[in-house]
């Protein structure tokens, strides 16, 4: 395993224990995090620096769902470019509706940080799970 993907992959395990300390470690100062397109936390895109990401990313699933997760299906070593597909999962605790909702990150690596994140995710089946869309 690559150093990038052992980052990466250390990044969903640290997140799954809770460990979300572990997780901003592992981020550049300046991190530059994107949100998908029409997807419920993409109001603060871009979240510039990890304390941006905690508050306004990680506080918002501990606080909005049951059970949030993040299920790694695949990693995929593009270099300094990681990819990591998988699934969401919890219930949005406002409308008791369960998810499953697929999902791609992409990652930028520098200088053994995680330096960019892009999330693209089913923002239709989310709007469903929420109660937003029509």
């Amino acid at each position: 395993m690559s150093a990038n993907v052992a980052l990466i992959r250390g990044i969903y395990d640290a997140f799954s224990r809770g460990d979300i300390a572990d997780v901003l470690g592992r981020m550049s100062p300046d991190i530059v995090w994107n949100e998908a397109e029409n997807f419920p936390y993409a109001d603060g895109n871009p979240y510039i620096g990890p304390q941006a990401i905690a508050s306004g990313i990680f506080a918002r699933c501990g606080s909005e769902w049951d059970g949030f997760a993040v299920v790694v299906e695949e990693i995929i070593d593009a270099g300094d470019t990681i990819i990591v597909t998988g699934r969401y999962k919890g219930r949005y605790k406002a409308t008791g509706t369960e998810q499953n909702t697929q999902m791609a990150h992409i990652w930028r690596i520098a200088g053994g940080k995680a330096v960019r994140f892009q999330q693209h995710a089913d923002t239709l089946h989310v709007a469903r799970v929420t109660g937003s869309a029509p």
